[in-house]
C-alpha cells in the first residue's frame, strides 16, 4: 500500500479559508473491467480575493492519473504526491479543475466496493466514502466543511440499475444521470450500481424504494411491508418534531454486500449491511434493531446531512443525536415500543466499556488533529455514551425545550456546517437553564460516574436515602422503591414509589419504611454505574425476575455486569443469577444481552480453563430450561435465542449433531441456513466434523453467507493443518489471494477458540508482527478487523499481555490497529484482574 497523507485539522482550516467549492461534475464509467473504473471530475471553485497567490492541493487516490487541467491549462500528473495533487499560486476568483483517472475497486468496503455474488455470478458496486474515502472514487477537496453541489453521470452495463443521492434517470441503455444534490459534504456523495432488485413506492409525494441483490429478492419481498411501514412512520414522526422538511428529493434504502458498518447516512441513498435482509429466522428484537437503524439513518438526514459537522471532533453531533433519535422515534412511531430496554442492556455497555479504557475520550473531544485520529472516535462513546448524555439532557431540560433548540439549530445552519458551540448556543436560545455548564460537565469530561445508595434509620421506623456519587457530573435520576408482594410466593416486587432526584443532593431524602429494593437510575435516564446497598442486593439475588418492568431489570443486569467487570462480584455469581432468573424473563433483549455476556465474557474469558466446563454446563442447563419453557410454540423468539446459545455452549457434540442430521430441533425450529452453519461451526470446534462435511454444507448453501460460514468452520477445525491454512489466508502477503473484508472476519472468528488454547499457543507471539504488517499493507478497514476479530482474545495470561504491550511500544502499528490493540489489551488486563479477584 503506497503512502497516503491524512488531512490535518490545520490543513483543513487553511483550505476552508482559501476556497469556496461550488460544484462537482463527475462522470464514472463502470464498464472498463474488474479491477478499475474510469473517473472524470470537474470541480468549480473560487479562491477568495484576500488569499490570491496561495498554494493548496486536491486529493485523489488513483490507479492511474491520466490528465489534469486547471482553467484549461494542463498540470503535470507526475506532481501527484501520494494522494495529493498540488495547486500552485491560485489567482483570485473562479476556477475549473478537470481530473481524468482510473480508480481501483475495493474489496475492503472502502471507496467503490466491488462484490460478485457466488450464487449467480452477478456483480454489485457501492460507494462508502466516510470519512476521507471520496478521493478513492473522484478528485475532491475531501473535508466536510467544503460543501458543494454534486452532479453524477454513470455509465454501467445495460442491465444494471444505478442509484445516487438524487433521482436517477436512465438516458439510454447503460447511461444514467443523477439529479443535482443540494450542497453536501464530499463524504456523503454516494453511488450504487448493479442488477439490484428494487421495490418502489411513494410517500408524501417523494419516491421511496428498497434495493438488494437479486439472490436476496425473496427475503426482501417478504419483509418489504414491514420495512416500508417503519420508514413511513419514522418519516412522518420526524416531520412532527422538526420544522425543517426532509431536504432531499427521494429516499432510497439499499442493502449492500460486505458493508463495514451497520449503515451509512448518504442523503437520499442510505446504504445498509445486507444482513438486515433476513434470510433465516430472527427474533423480534433483531427486527427492532433493524427498525432502529432505519430511524437512526433517517435522523442523519437532518443532523449530519442538512447540518454537518465542521471538523471530525464533532462526530458525536452526528452520531449521538442519530443514536438517541433512532431509539426514541422507534419507540414513539413503530410497534417496537421497548427500544430503550435493548439500548440499556445491549448498546449502553459498549459506551461503558469504552469509557473505562485508557483510550477513552470526551463525547466532544478537543484533540482531533487529523482524519486518522478522528476515525478512531466512531466508537461506543460517540454513539452509546453520547446518546445517553442526550437522554439525560432531555430529562433535565424537558423535551419541549430540547426540540425547540434543535429546530433553532436547523434553521441557523441548514445546508452549512456547525460545531459544538453552535449547537449549545441553539439549545441555550430555547431555555433559561445553563446549558453551557451542562455541556462542560457532560461533553468535555471522560469516565463513568458511580452512584451508591446509603440508607439511614430515622424516627418511628422510617428511613432516609442518600445517593453518593463517585465522579463529577450532575445527574437527574429516578429512584425506584420496591416492596416484596406479600400476596404471592413468587418473589414479585411492587413499585411503591419512584423518586425524582438530582445528584448531588444536599440533604437525605425521607423514604418511609425500608423498601426491599432501592434501584438507582430506574428507567435508565442517566449514564452511570449503580451499586446496591446490602439489603437491596439480597433482594436482587432472590427476586430480580420479579421486577415488573423490563427496563428496570435491564438496569439491574447492567449493574451486575459492571460489578463483575470491576472485580466486586464473582463471575460465577453472575452465572448463578442468570441460572436463577433468566428462565422467568420475558423480554428478549434482556435474555439475549445476559446470555451474550455470560458466554463471551464470563465463560470464555473471566473463568479459568478449569472453571469453564462447569460454566458451560450451567449455561447449557439454562438454555434447556428456556427450550422446555417454549415447547408450546408461543414464544418463537425466546426459543430461537435459547437454541442459538445452546449450540454455542455445547461441550459435547451429540445433541447438536442429531439436530443437524434431522434438520430440526425437536419441536422446532427447523434448521435454516444460519442455524445449520452455527451448528457446523460448533461441531468443527469440538472436532466432530471434517472438511468433507463443510464442503457438503457449502454445496447446499453456496451464498456469500455460506462462503463465510465455510471459512469460519474451516478455521475452527482443531488440527494443525487447518490452523496453518487459516493463518496463511489471514496474514499471507500475496495480494492476489487477499481475502475480502467479510471473509477475513469469518476466518478470524474461527481461528481462536477457548477449547483450542494449546493448539494455537504458538501463534500468539506471531500475531502482533503479522497484524502490524497486514494493517500497513491493507489499510484501516482490515486493520480494524485484524485487531477486533483476529486478536488472540482467549490467551488470558501475563505473557500474552506483555507481548501486546511490547507491540504497542515498539511495533509501530497504524492508528486503526493501535487503537484496537490498546482496547483489547486493556480488556485482557481486566480479565486477568477478574480472575485474580
Amino acid at each position: 500500500m503506497s503512502f497516503m497523507s491524512v488531512l490535518t485539522r490545520d490543513e483543513a482550516q487553511t483550505r476552508a479559508q482559501l476556497l469556496e467549492v461550488h460544484r462537482y461534475t463527475i462522470e464514472l464509467d463502470l464498464t472498463t473491467g474488474d479491477e478499475t473504473f474510469d473517473s472524470r471530475t470537474v470541480i468549480r471553485f473560487t479562491t477568495r480575493a484576500d488569499r490570491a497567490g496561495t498554494d493548496t492541493f486536491v486529493e485523489i487516490k488513483p490507479a492511474e492519473l491520466r490528465s489534469v487541467t486547471l482553467d484549461g491549462h494542463p498540470l503535470d500528473p507526475e506532481t501527484l504526491d501520494g494522494n495529493r495533487l498540488p495547486l500552485k499560486d491560485l489567482t483570485a476568483g473562479e476556477h475549473e479543475l478537470s481530473v481524468d483517472a482510473a480508480m481501483r475497486y475495493s474489496r475492503t468496503g472502502e471507496g467503490m466496493h466491488r462484490f460478485t455474488d457466488p450464487v449467480d455470478g452477478e456483480t454489485y458496486l457501492y460507494t462508502q466514502l466516510c470519512m476521507d474515502d471520496a478521493q478513492r472514487v473522484f478528485a475532491a477537496f475531501d473535508q466536510p466543511d467544503l460543501k458543494a453541489v454534486f452532479s453524477f453521470t454513470v455509465t454501467a452495463p445495460a442491465e444494471w440499475t444505478v442509484l445516487g443521492n438524487g433521482i436517477a434517470t436512465q438516458a439510454d441503455a447503460g447511461r444514467w444521470t443523477i439529479a443535482d444534490t443540494p450542497p453536501i459534504s464530499t463524504y456523503l456523495a454516494a453511488i450504487a450500481a448493479g442488477p439490484y432488485h428494487s421495490i418502489r413506492t411513494e410517500h408524501r409525494g417523494l419516491p421511496f424504494a428498497l434495493h438488494c441483490r437479486r439472490s436476496l429478492a425473496s427475503s426482501l419481498d417478504a419483509d418489504a411491508d414491514e420495512l416500508l411501514d417503519v420508514t413511513r412512520a419514522c418519516f412522518d414522526r420526524f416531520h412532527e418534531k422538526f420544522d425543517e422538511p426532509y431536504p432531499f428529493d427521494s429516499y432510497d434504502q439499499a442493502f449492500v454486500p460486505e458493508f463495514n458498518a451497520g449503515a451509512m447516512e448518504n442523503p437520499g441513498l442510505v446504504t445498509f449491511r445486507d444482513e438486515f435482509v433476513f434470510r433465516s429466522a430472527v427474533t423480534d428484537t433483531e427486527r427492532q434493531t433493524r427498525a432502529m437503524v432505519v430511524a437512526h439513518e433517517m435522523a442523519h438526514m437532518w443532523f449530519g446531512d442538512l447540518v454537518t459537522l465542521r471538523w471530525w471532533d464533532d462526530i458525536w453531533l452526528n452520531e449521538s443525536f442519530a443514536e438517541y433519535m433512532g431509539y426514541q422515534i422507534c419507540a414513539e412511531a413503530t410497534r417496537f415500543t421497548d427500544t430503550w430496554t435493548d439500548f440499556g442492556v445491549a448498546r449502553k455497555s459498549w459506551g461503558y466499556d469504552a469509557d473505562q479504557r485508557p483510550s477513552t475520550h470526551p463525547v466532544a473531544p478537543e484533540g482531533v488533529d487529523d482524519t486518522a485520529t478522528a476515525q478512531l472516535n466512531f466508537d461506543g462513546i460517540s454513539y452509546a455514551k453520547g446518546a445517553s448524555a442526550l437522554r439525560q439532557l432531555v430529562a433535565w431540560l424537558g423535551e419541549k425545550d430540547f426540540l425547540a433548540g434543535i429546530n433553532i439549530h436547523f434553521a441557523r445552519h441548514k445546508f452549512a456546517n456547525a460545531a459544538l458551540a453552535d449547537f449549545i448556543d441553539s439549545l441555550a436560545a430555547a431555555t433559561e437553564r445553563d446549558v453551557h455548564a451542562w455541556a462542560d460537565a457532560w461533553l468535555r469530561t471522560t469516565g463513568v460516574d458511580t452512584l451508591t445508595p446509603t440508607v439511614a434509620p430515622g424516627e418511628n421506623g422510617t428511613y432516609s436515602l442518600t445517593v453518593d456519587r463517585a465522579g463529577s457530573r450532575p445527574h437527574r435520576i429516578a429512584v425506584g422503591l420496591y416492596d416484596l408482594d406479600l400476596g404471592d410466593n413468587e418473589g414479585h416486587l411492587v413499585l411503591r414509589e419512584r423518586l425524582d432526584l438530582d445528584v448531588p443532593h444536599t440533604a437525605p431524602h425521607p423514604i418511609g419504611k425500608r423498601p426491599a429494593l432501592i434501584l438507582l437510575n430506574d428507567g435508565d435516564l442517566t449514564y452511570a454505574k449503580v451499586r446496591f446497598e446490602p439489603a437491596s442486593f439480597e433482594t436482587v439475588r432472590t427476586s430480580l425476575a420479579g421486577l415488573p418492568e423490563p427496563l428496570s431489570r435491564a438496569v439491574v443486569w447492567n449493574a451486575l455486569r459492571d460489578a463483575v467487570r470491576d472485580g466486586e462480584l464473582a463471575a460465577t455469581a453472575y452465572l448463578e443469577a442468570a441460572r436463577a432468573h433468566l428462565p422467568h424473563e420475558t423480554d428478549l433483549a434482556v435474555v439475549q444481552g445476559v446470555l451474550g455476556f455470560a458466554t463471551a465474557h464470563v465463560a470464555d474469558r473471566y473463568l479459568t480453563a478449569e472453571e469453564r466446563p462447569a460454566a458451560l454446563a450451567t449455561l447449557s442447563a439454562l438454555c434447556r430450561d428456556l427450550i422446555r419453557r417454549t415447547e408450546d410454540g408461543d414464544n418463537p423468539g425466546l426459543r430461537l435465542i435459547a437454541v442459538r446459545h445452546f449450540i454455542d455452549v455445547a461441550a459435547h457434540p451429540d445433541t447438536i449433531a442429531a439436530w443437524l442430521a434431522d434438520g430440526t430441533v425437536p419441536g422446532g425450529p427447523e434448521l435454516d441456513p444460519e442455524l445449520r452453519w452455527r451448528v457446523l461451526g460448533r461441531l468443527a470446534v469440538l472436532g466432530a466434523v471434517d472438511e468433507a462435511a463443510i464442503a457438503a454444507e457449502l454445496e447446499l448453501d453456496p451464498s456469500a453467507t455460506g462462503q463465510e460460514g465455510a471459512a469460519r468452520c474451516r478455521a475452527a477445525l482443531p488440527d494443525e493443518e487447518a490452523k496453518t491454512r487459516a493463518w496463511n489466508a489471514l496474514f499471507a502477503t500475496d495480494e492476489s489471494t487477499d481475502l475480502s473484508n467479510y471473509l477475513f472476519i469469518a476466518t478470524a472468528q474461527g481461528f481462536w477458540q477457548p477449547e483450542q488454547a494449546d493448539l494455537v499457543r504458538s501463534y500468539v507471539p506471531l500475531y502482533y508482527k503479522a497484524a502490524v504488517a497486514l494493517a500497513a499493507r491493507r489499510g484501516p478497514a482490515i486493520a480494524d478487523a485484524a485487531g477486533r476479530y483476529a486478536f488472540p482474545a482467549y490467551a488470558v495470561d501475563a505473557e500474552a499481555l506483555r507481548l501486546g504491550e511490547e507491540c504497542l511500544s515498539d511495533g509501530e502499528p497504524i492508528p486503526a490497529l493501535r487503537r484496537r490493540l490498546a482496547d483489547q489489551l486493556d480488556d485482557l488486563a481486566r480479565a486477568l484482574r477478574v480472575r485474580q479477584a
